[in-house]
């Protein structure tokens, strides 16, 4: 992420002047946005229907859009390869059972499938939409026997799935789109279904200014933010230095255990 992209603040009617003055076609758009918010905040009340709705409202305008072949599936293929290529490089193996969060249509997923062992991937997603795109990624790519399992999920909380199963929890840009208690619902009992040794990798819009929004679909948040947040759920967390350098616009984090963290320390 570059550096004046960090201290901007979006939110500003400063900022979106200057952005509309440099970028008059897609006034349009963002209007259509602000209205859509105010339809979509006066029908649901809680964050996770109201992006679900968003999501829906984007699929039935445009299937390609929703699912990420936006600009292109050119694109959409390659930033799934830079999630898989980082993870494979910072510790993802074949015999790890992973949880995918939001995992969309399966863009990296398809090769988080591929790359673990028959039955290690677990994928939630708040979209029944997007979950049938994903199924119809696995056909595409012939991944049946795999057997990946796709799930629904109404909430962070994970109460469905059993505990210390997962070796790697990967979420990528699900908090770029979540308000604060949606993350602090997430950091609060993730580390239940995280096996001893786990970790949970996360990307996020980060700003080093004022923490902010646009409409209710995109969030910045500071690091120090979310490393305090997740060490209140007895997490510690890792800025990822190294993803800075890939042509990213979000940061990521990795999160484990203090438990962990001291088994392997020593007291």
């Amino acid at each position: 992420m570059r550096a004046e992209d960090a201290g901007r603040n979006r939110s500003t009617l400063a900022h979106q002047v200057r952005y509309a003055v440099r970028h008059p076609r897609r006034v349009p758009r963002h209007v259509r946005r602000l209205l859509r918010d105010a339809r979509l905040r006066l029908r649901h009340r809680d964050h996770i229907s109201y992006y679900r709705a968003v999501m829906a409202s984007d699929a039935a305008r445009s299937v390609e859009a929703a699912v990420g072949h936006n600009p292109s599936r050119e694109k959409w293929a390659r930033i799934g390869r830079m999630q898989f290529d980082y993870l494979v490089g910072h510790g993802l193996s074949p015999q790890h059972r992973m949880l995918e969060i939001g995992c969309g249509n399966l863009r990296a997923g398809r090769l988080f499938i591929d790359h673990l062992e028959t039955g290690h991937y677990y994928g939630i997603d708040i979209s029944p939409h997007i979950l049938l795109a994903a199924q119809d990624t696995v056909v595409r790519e012939g991944l049946q026997a795999k057997l990946p399992h796709l799930a629904l999920a109404d909430d962070l909380t994970f109460a469905f799935l059993p505990a210390g199963h997962f070796d790697v929890v990967h979420a990528h840009s699900v908090f770029s789109h979540s308000p604060r208690h949606v993350i602090e619902e997430c950091f609060a009992h993730v580390g239940r279904v995280l096996a001893p040794g786990g970790f949970f990798d996360f990307t996020f819009d980060r700003t080093e200014g004022e923490e902010h929004h646009v409409l209710h679909e995109d969030f910045y948040y500071r690091t120090e933010t979310l490393v305090g947040l997740a060490a209140e759920h007895g997490l510690s967390a890792r800025f990822m230095e190294d993803w800075e350098e890939l042509p990213h616009r979000q940061s990521r984090m990795r999160l484990t255990a203090v438990s962990d963290r001291a088994r392997i320390v020593g007291p």
